[in-house]
């Protein structure tokens, strides 16, 4: 039996973190992983993938040069699924390979096979001829991820009926499509497709979407998307999903009746922890198959840790990468300096794009946290202009004694570049004054930094003035200044 000082389940971006982290500081590592998923489901169906799809959607529709050339610009009037997919297939592979040379490089033994946990310190790989490989380690790291939930109550047939996985695999550009769940991979896919001209509806059981983004970046996405046909039905549960010769015909609770060729099922995903058997390590998952963890990411058994997807919220590659990382440093008693969660950006790859740091207007409110608003429109940056986009919008808020920037939210072209600048300027403790007081190359949307800093300063400035006038006109009234 093969012994290694730490054995990583899952390649994904959590996982290949974690195994080479552990190589880094000179300790013997293995990574497990199925025969076609190196890299992970970021790498074959999720993340990678999608992101790519988008960039050619962008492309091919010549989406982002309308507002210079006209409505009916197109880069290509009728995309096929192979236009579309030949950049996936591309890029995919070229990361597939960059990754294998990094286990490679750092000396990472990979494992091929399907693994389960035999005991606490032991698991098996069965590979595809059904050979079992037993392994044991000293730590085990799992980040095995997600699959997408699927209720019984649908049919997915792969073609018609699809999950976020499957979706990439369709023979053809749906005419109409409906998605279920407005969620961060609903709303990528419907904004994708509703730029390639699919007629796309879009369900939800809650009164809104994206509710942990800050409202008005969300009005703004909403707008958009509708201007490009998207219908959105909102307190809405989908009781069943017929397939037909014809299409599809989608039932909803409130009687409804929605008509697609194709359906989109987006609501949720489920962790995978079923198939390693974790009960037989002495853990246990929860209903929706996710691994509890502590800050250092290590499970009710102290040798195990868990990372990514399989222990829920945020659930992004980028987040998964660190807790990989901090995993590894954890169990080989590395120091590691410390995280503030508040300070890791989300990016929504929508088009147009969503990125933010930080807190919301509406959290700072019911925190009764004192700030102000600074925003910078695109329309007004010479950069928006020769991009093309008149939508954008780059907003701070700004705590209204201590000048502190409390969050950053992005919408639009480069969202998720743009908003790095505001995130390190949080994690240094600066203040909207260092972005008053800064240059930016012009013409750059960085520059969006000073314009909105200018517009929270100047809205802080025009209330100091008010007092100060109240101020001496209680001086010279001969009363007791107030304030």
């Amino acid at each position: 039996m093969d012994h290694f000082d730490i054995v990583v389940i899952g390649s994904g971006p959590a996982g290949q973190k974690a195994a080479i982290a552990a190589a880094k500081l000179g300790k013997r590592a293995a990574i497990v992983e199925r025969r076609h998923m190196v890299g992970g489901v970021c790498i074959n169906t999720g993340t990678i993938p999608s992101k790519t799809l988008r960039e050619a959607v962008l492309y091919l529709t010549g989406l982002n040069q309308r507002e210079l050339y006209g409505q009916s610009y197109r880069l290509k009037s009728d995309i096929t699924v192979g236009d579309l997919s030949a950049r996936t297939m591309h890029v995919v592979g070229k990361e597939i390979d960059v990754i294998q040379n990094q286990l490679a490089r750092n000396s990472v033994t990979m494992l091929i096979g399907n693994a389960y946990f035999v005991e606490p310190h032991e698991i098996a790989v069965e590979d595809a001829t059904g050979d079992l490989k037993r392994v044991s380690a000293d730590h085990f790291v799992i980040a095995v991820g997600t699959r997408p939930a699927r209720p019984s109550t649908v049919e997915f047939d792969g073609i018609t009926v699809v999950d976020s996985d499957q979706i990439l695999a369709m023979d053809r550009v749906p005419g109409s499509m409906v998605v279920v769940g407005a969620g961060v991979i609903g709303i990528e896919y419907a904004s994708m497709f509703a730029a390639l001209g699919t007629k796309v509806t879009v369900i939800e059981q809650r009164p809104t979407m994206l509710d942990f983004c800050d409202r008005e970046i969300v009005e703004a996405l909403q707008y958009q998307l509708r201007e490009r046909g998207v219908t959105f039905r909102y307190g809405e549960h989908v009781r069943t999903v017929e397939n037909h010769p014809s299409g599809t015909l989608t039932i909803l609770e409130s009687g409804k009746k929605i008509p697609a060729d194709t359906v989109l099922y987006s609501a949720g995903r489920q962790g995978v922890s079923d198939e390693l058997r974790v009960e037989a390590a002495g853990l246990t998952a929860d209903a929706r198959g996710r691994l509890k963890v502590d800050e250092h990411f290590r499970t009710a058994v102290d040798h195990i840790y868990a990372v990514g997807d399989i222990i829920g919220f945020p659930a992004l590659a980028a987040t998964s990468m660190e807790q990989g990382r901090r995993a590894a440093y954890h169990a080989f008693d590395e120091p590691v300096g410390a995280t503030d969660a508040d300070l890791q950006p989300i990016g929504i790859y929508a088009i147009p794009e969503i990125s933010f740091v930080g807190r919301t207007e509406d959290q700072l409110t019911t925190a009764n946290i004192p700030f102000e608003v600074g925003v910078a429109r695109y329309r007004e940056l010479a950069r928006g202009a020769i991009m093309g986009d008149s939508y954008g919008l780059l907003k701070l808020l700004v705590h209204a004694e201590e000048r502190t920037l409390l969050g950053v939210h992005a919408f639009g072209s480069n969202a998720a570049e743009l908003v790095h600048i505001g995130q390190t300027v949080m994690g240094l403790s600066g203040t909207v004054d260092y972005l008053v007081d800064a240059v930016f190359n012009y013409p750059t949307l960085a520059e969006g930094y000073k314009v909105a800093a200018l517009d929270a300063v100047n809205k802080m400035r025009a209330i100091a003035r008010v007092r100060a006038e109240g101020h001496r006109l209680d001086l010279d009234a001969g009363e007791p200044a107030v304030g």
